[in-house]
């Protein structure tokens, strides 16, 4: 320390001064020009080209290439050059040549006269003709992220030799240029994900689209569909043919993520176009089979039921090829198995009928026909057990009075109880013979009306519900507070369900048994927050919070129940009657 005078200049004075030496003046004003440069472009190969174009000007080398890291590290790749050679995708490996010993050392070199290092690859001038008389390369990084390193061959002028400060300016400049070609691929990798999110938003909106509409409660056929993740290898799907029977579907895809969802969704196409006009089960696989088999990748197929269901008779005809066993429940609590017939659609070509894919037919006699996926036996359901068959058909026993929509509620509440991730799909089917039904086993239906989501509907729900309890004997002032109730909530589906939708549907039905009579309201639009409608009572009531308290005040019991579809909202409200009328 001796020597130095007391604020004198501490510095070694061997070291480049940049604020004075000549080669280094208006340093910072290049570095500003060249970030101003480089900030016009998020585009990364228009990054690193404009990098080192103006790298090689404002050193003033004859040449120059701009390296990245790629294959996890194991590589450099030319992505960039300048001068009279193209060396554009010269592949080095990671630690080769000088250029891969300033990576992986993390340092600078500069090496003035190549013919005295052994390091040079000669390989490139013998090949292309081009004389290196001196090297200058610096490593590129971003914090302790290694992103490649820059190159430049001899300097412009008489000897063609670089020099210290040279090698100063390409240091500052290559930490310049890491940092833009940092920034571009962070914004490449925004822009890809919004595009990955966007598209699973759209297969996501396709495949809810392929589901059937939400209908009644009290209609034979009801189903759900649970994806584990953002999109769904199984599938459901029902609809009315001209005679009133109901053709219905239930598959699962092999394999998960987006191949299996487009496979999932061209079966489920494939199923509704072509039983419009084909009505035999087992003809319909078939000609599904054939299609898969011309155009299936990477080895998947589909396990699939599908069925014709009479609602009249009872009567279904289904096919099964290669899925789990439906189940099939007696009105006395039984359950039946149907192995399949055939294997998996898109393995091998088959027919319909002998050795082929085989039709069965019989009738539910007032029983009930489940169909599910493995997701639904596989699922956990505590303690590392799963529900498999028997647990699915304890719930179902224990539920057996409710209707089917409530028998798929009790199944998907019990599989997510645990909380945790599921990793399977839950896929429920549910074909009900209410037809069949012996008396009591389900509460009659007295009236089912569905209105469109608007205001000058809801005089017409008024009207249904207070004839309805005039029916059942309730007295006037009971039926007033019902009215009031219904309406309420309905005048929320309205108001509040389809806000953001230009049309929408809704249906009631109104069913009544002694002692008890139940309102269910169903819905298509969007779930809706069940924690924001719950009743928050006067103390702190918020507006437009009373309609809900009131609800909840005249009813016995109001809850949301799964809808049918899996789609919407279903809303259960149950009122008991202390004299009903049909009592004696």
């Amino acid at each position: 320390m001796s020597g130095i005078p007391p604020g004198g200049d501490r510095r070694d004075p061997r070291r480049i001064d940049r604020r004075k030496h000549p080669a280094l003046s208006g340093h910072l004003e290049l570095l500003s020009r060249m970030s101003g440069h480089l900030a016009v472009t998020l585009n990364i190969e228009e990054t690193i080209q404009k990098a080192l174009d103006l790298i090689v000007q404002f050193v003033k080398a004859e040449a120059g290439s701009l390296f990245l890291l790629e294959n996890n590290d194991t590589r450099l790749n030319c992505k960039a050059s300048v001068g009279p050679v193209d060396i554009n995708g010269l592949i080095l490996q990671a630690d080769e040549g000088i250029v891969g010993q300033c990576v992986t050392g993390n340092r600078s070199r500069m090496v003035r006269d190549v013919s005295e290092d052994p390091d040079f690859d000669q390989s490139i001038d013998e090949s292309t003709g081009f004389h290196t008389r001196s090297i200058l390369c610096a490593p590129m990084n971003v914090q302790d992220t290694r992103v490649g390193a820059i190159e430049l061959i001899n300097k412009q002028g008489s000897d063609g030799l670089f020099s210290e400060p040279d090698l100063l300016m390409l240091q500052t400049l290559a930490a310049a240029a890491a940092l833009a070609i940092h920034n571009a691929r962070m914004a490449e990798e925004l822009v890809e994900q919004e595009r990955v999110s966007r598209e699973i938003e759209l297969a996501i909106e396709m495949q809810r689209s392929l589901l059937p509409r939400a209908r009644a409660a009290s209609f034979p056929v009801s189903g759900i569909n649970l994806p584990a993740y953002e999109v769904s290898g199984d599938f459901y799907d029902y609809f009315e043919l001209e005679d009133g029977r109901i053709y219905f579907s239930l598959g699962d895809v092999s394999g998960k993520g987006m191949d299996a969802a487009l496979l999932m969704s061209k079966t489920a196409s494939l199923f509704r176009c072509l039983g419009k006009t084909m009505h035999e089960p087992g003809a319909l696989l078939a000609t599904i089979n054939k299609e898969l088999c011309e155009t299936a990748i990477n080895g998947m197929f589909v396990t699939m039921v599908c069925g014709i269901f009479d609602p009249v008779s009872g009567e279904v005809r289904l096919a099964n090829t290669g899925h789990e066993p439906p189940l099939v429940r007696a009105p006395e609590g039984t359950f039946r198995a149907l192995p399949a017939s055939a294997p998996p659609l898109g393995i091998l070509p088959l027919a319909a009928g002998g050795e082929g894919i085989l039709d069965e037919t019989f009738r539910l006699g007032g029983g009930t026909l489940y169909i599910f996926t493995d997701g639904v036996t596989e699922g956990e359901i505590g303690n590392g057990r799963r529900m498999e068959v028997e647990g699915l058909m304890n719930i179902i026993n224990e539920h057996s009075d409710r209707l089917v929509a409530d028998q798929i509620s009790a199944v998907v509440k019990r599989l997510q109880q645990t909380g945790k991730q599921r990793h399977d799909d839950i896929t429920l089917l549910v074909v009900d013979d209410l037809a069949s039904k012996p008396a009591g086993k389900t509460p009659p239906l007295l009236t089912r009306l569905t209105f469109r989501a608007e205001a000058d509907e809801l005089h017409r729900v008024r009207e249904a519900v207070r004839q309805a309890c005039e029916r059942c004997g309730c007295t006037p002032e009971l039926t007033q507070d019902l009215v009031i109730a219904i309406g309420e909530a309905s005048q929320n589906i309205v108001r509040h369900a389809y806000k953001d939708v230009e049309t929408g549907e809704a249906t009631l039905e109104i069913l009544h048994e002694k002692g008890i009579l139940e309102f269910r309201l169903l819905d298509s639009a969007p779930p809706v927050d069940r924690e924001k409608v719950k009743p928050v009572w006067p103390e702190v009531i918020k507006p437009g919070g009373l309609g809900v308290c009131m609800i909840h005040d005249i009813m016995d019991k109001v809850e949301f129940l799964e809808a049918p579809s899996g789609t919407g909202n279903l809303l259960r409200m149950v009122k008991y009657l202390e004299n009903d009328a049909d009592e004696t």
